[in-house]
């Protein structure tokens, strides 16, 4: 396969080891990856062998070129995962762990994850992500985990090293490393439940956000599915949207903010939740949705109008959710003009919460909130 080919794309360790097998033109992957993609693309119908370790269709080059190639242009001959080889080492069973790829993407990505007795699996960018992970984790209540580096697996310099986060080394580690990491929560750690509805108190915000009851309902009623684009418009404090890309993955979302604070706000409570990807437009809608792609699903805070609906329904997607909350009698009688003309459900959602009364408790009750979602046919 190495020795017919034409043109042999790898990194410089690929094509070192490689080299006496290269009979055609080798070419170092270069900087940026795209423009190695780009080159190998360029190439298509010769013979052409790009070099890459473990799994290729795991968090790989082989997944990356199956985006833009069938599946009988391309001939994959995979090896043991980083994964696979990790969860070896350790006597882990991989089915049991998360695994995912810190490789180009920031640790925060861990957060959603980090719970008491979880095992992780994560791919790295280079020597110093471990430690990266080492700090993250201390940072929020779990510097009791034991943290495993496994370097340079499947090789002659392969080592393990194993500490305490808050024990955690300074020294640098071998750049092609493995991090595999035992969650330990202390008394402050918080892990992010399943279920939606986070505390409000996970979320800086300055008391303009979705409360977690109604946004528990709100997100019901958005049913965020794998791979789905979420719009939400007035995000608030983003509760809304990083619940929705809490939900799985592979879902995506965008923020509409008009106040430049909170939309600030939006990208810390991102940051610090662990949905960094999230996408934050401050401007004021309907302006705001002009050239944004169409969505599955789109959320109206309690700010909204009729002008904001309309131009919602034109961005959903045939079959997309829209979810409205009005807490104003202006933004509720525009919800209810529109179930009376294209139907779907109504709802009051009225929620009261134990307060003091003197000396004494009693029911203080939130705004209600009048919700209506629709399916677009």
């Amino acid at each position: 396969m190495i020795e017919s080919a034409e043109l042999v794309f790898g990194g410089q360790r690929h094509l070192a080891l490689a080299a006496t097998l290269v009979r055609g033109e080798a070419r170092p992957w270069p900087k940026p990856f795209d423009a190695g993609l780009t080159a190998v693309l360029a190439a298509r119908g010769r013979r052409v062998c790009v070099l890459a370790s473990g799994d290729p269709m795991l968090h790989g080059v082989g997944a990356t070129l199956a985006r833009y190639l069938t599946a009988d242009e391309m001939h994959v001959i995979p090896a043991p995962s980083a994964f696979s080889l990790a969860a070896a080492r350790l006597g882990w069973a991989l089915q049991d762990a998360q695994c995912l790829s810190l490789h180009a993407r920031p640790v925060e990505l861990l957060r959603p994850y980090l719970s008491n007795g979880a095992r992780i699996i994560a791919l790295t960018s280079d020597a110093t992500t471990p430690g990266l992970i080492a700090e993250r984790l201390c940072a929020l209540g779990f510097e009791r985990s034991n943290v495993h580096v496994l370097q340079a697996l499947g090789g002659a310099r392969e080592r393990l090293a194993s500490h305490c986060a808050k024990a955690f080394p300074d020294h640098a580690f071998d750049a092609l490393n493995v991090v595999a990491i035992e969650v330990e929560a202390s008394a402050p750690a918080r892990p992010i439940a399943r279920a939606p509805g986070l505390p409000d108190d996970f979320f800086e915000h300055d008391g303009q956000m979705t409360k977690c009851e109604v946004r528990a309902i709100t997100l019901s009623a958005l049913a965020p599915q794998r791979g789905q684009l979420l719009i939400d418009i007035g995000a608030g404090a983003g509760s809304i949207c990083i619940e929705w890309m809490l939900a799985d993955p592979t879902l995506r979302a965008i923020a509409i903010e008009a106040d430049a604070v909170r939309a600030e706000r939006i990208g810390t409570n991102a940051q610090a939740l662990g949905v960094p990807g999230l996408r934050i437009v401050n401007g004021r809608a309907p302006q705001a949705l002009e050239g944004l792609p169409a969505a599955d699903a789109i959320f109206i805070g309690g700010g909204g109008n009729a002008q904001t609906i309309e131009a919602a329904i034109s961005l959903l997607r045939s079959g997309g959710r829209l979810v409205a909350n009005a807490v104003t009698l202006e933004m509720e009688a525009a919800l209810i003009e529109k179930h009376a003309r294209l139907a779907g459900r109504l709802t009051r959602i009225a929620i009261s919460r134990a307060a003091p009364i003197g000396g004494k408790r009693g029911w203080r009750p939130a705004m209600p909130v009048t919700q209506w979602s629709w399916i677009k046919p």
